[in-house]
């Protein structure tokens, strides 16, 4: 018998049995922004955790970088982050590429990797040194793939490819090619969010509400679209908002001239029905609050809808009291049975309502300017919760674990050009 709606979702554990999916699997960062190397894998949940300024956002933001080279353009990317400069990581010596490879678990149960490696371009501008992708399986485990430097196809599983652009990321084109319309849409739904209170509290133009923006600016047309096709997932936001901000009965989309805002429902002591209240009127903690919600409840992709596939928010928890940090955490918990969920935090609060799960736990050092991200260090936690690990600066990422800045980091299958 199928659950009432608004029934709770919630796995049994937030460690690596989680039920929810896990469409990557794993991370390498080379010289992205301020992280020399990176190699993590990611677990259905992963909580990524470190002092302010120490560059855990940028795991994430590599994630974001992807997706909108995907879904807007690799020129929109590179300029939201203020140019290819700001893009590869500044050292002492010439430029240098900045590379990732994302490893992948798909739905339909091919898996492989995703790669690429940019550089800035000599006078202005950024050019594609080289992109990969791998795919196998299912079944007999066949093997597709494309290899692509410097604007040409140089190897590829097809007799017939689409041409490449040195100035654009080709999974585009090759998206049009049914092997590789999955991890297309895959890693352009990919949903990071550093949500901004203000961009959500402002009267929004009409949004069908496919997924939440980064920082929430139509989060009213995820609203909309969550109360027409997906109202038990509108439900579970509701139910958590409840228990975060007590007296808030529910939200809603609300014309507000040619845009729309959101709205709460919220109790009033001698009222019989609850007064209707605009964002505008709540404070950021309310709307931050239910901004992360959305973020972790949106809509989900599937075969004929757009949507989610991985959820990001950073620091989730920011502006609540403390005793409502366990109700998130419960949400987080919840949204991660269902789809794969990371979220950044340097709230020990936060990690000591999600419980002594260390495996799901990614620490974040500053060292010499650039980001040390690594599992915990053995025996964190075992003298002492991570929350009080975390607040006397004692939780730290095992080093071992950790490449070393110049460490070499194999990206590619198809014997990529060295490193500039």
């Amino acid at each position: 018998m199928p659950a009432a709606p608004g029934t709770p979702r919630r796995p049994d554990t937030i460690g690596p049995v989680a039920t929810g999916s896990r469409p990557i699997t794993r991370v390498r960062l080379r010289n992205y922004r301020n992280i020399a190397r990176c190699d993590v894998d990611l677990r259905p949940l992963t909580v990524v955790v470190g002092p302010n300024g120490a560059g855990k956002g940028n795991l994430l933001d590599a994630l974001r970088f992807v997706a909108e080279g995907l879904r807007a353009s690799l020129e929109h990317a590179v300029r939201e982050r203020g140019g290819i400069g700001e893009v590869v990581r500044r050292s002492h010596g010439h430029p240098r590429d900045v590379a990732l490879r994302l490893d992948l678990q798909l739905p339909s149960g091919r898996f492989g990797h995703y790669a690429l490696r940019l550089a800035p371009r000599e006078g202005a501008g950024h050019e594609v040194r080289e992109e990969e992708c791998v795919l196998h399986g299912p079944g007999a485990l066949e093997r597709v793939h494309f290899h692509v430097r410097s604007g040409v196809v140089v190897d590829a599983s097809a007799d017939v490819m689409p041409p490449a652009a040195v100035d654009r990321l080709y999974l585009v084109n090759a998206s049009g090619l049914a092997e590789f319309r999955e991890p297309y849409d895959v890693l352009s739904r990919l949903a990071v969010h550093r949500l901004d209170p203000r961009a959500m509290r402002d009267p929004q133009p009409p949004d069908p509400g496919d997924l939440l923006a980064p920082d929430g600016r139509n989060l009213a047309g995820v609203v909309e679209r969550m109360a027409a096709e997906a109202p038990e997932d509108l439900a579970r936001v509701e139910h958590h908002l409840a228990r975060i901000v007590p007296g808030v009965e529910g939200v809603e989309a609300r014309p507000t001239g040619a845009r729309q805002a959101v709205g709460f429902r919220q109790r009033v002591t001698g009222s019989a029905d609850p007064w209707r209240f605009a964002a505008s009127g709540m404070s950021e903690g309310t709307v931050r609050a239910l901004g992360a919600l959305v973020a972790l409840f949106q809509p989900e992709a599937g075969e004929d809808r757009e949507g989610a596939t991985l959820v990001g928010v950073e620091e989730p928890e920011l502006g609540l009291h403390p005793s409502a940090v366990r109700a998130m955490v419960d949400a987080i918990r919840e949204a991660a049975a269902r789809r794969q969920v990371i979220v950044t935090s340097h709230s020990p609060d936060l990690l000591d309502a999600a419980g002594p799960h260390r495996e799901i736990v990614l620490a974040v050092e500053a060292d010499g300017g650039s980001a040390r991200i690594a599992p915990l260090a053995d025996g964190a936690g075992a003298a002492g919760s991570l929350g009080e690990l975390l607040r006397d600066g004692r939780l730290r990422p095992d080093r071992a674990a950790a490449p070393a800045p110049d460490a070499q980091m194999p990206l590619f299958e198809a014997g990529p050009a060295p490193e500039a």
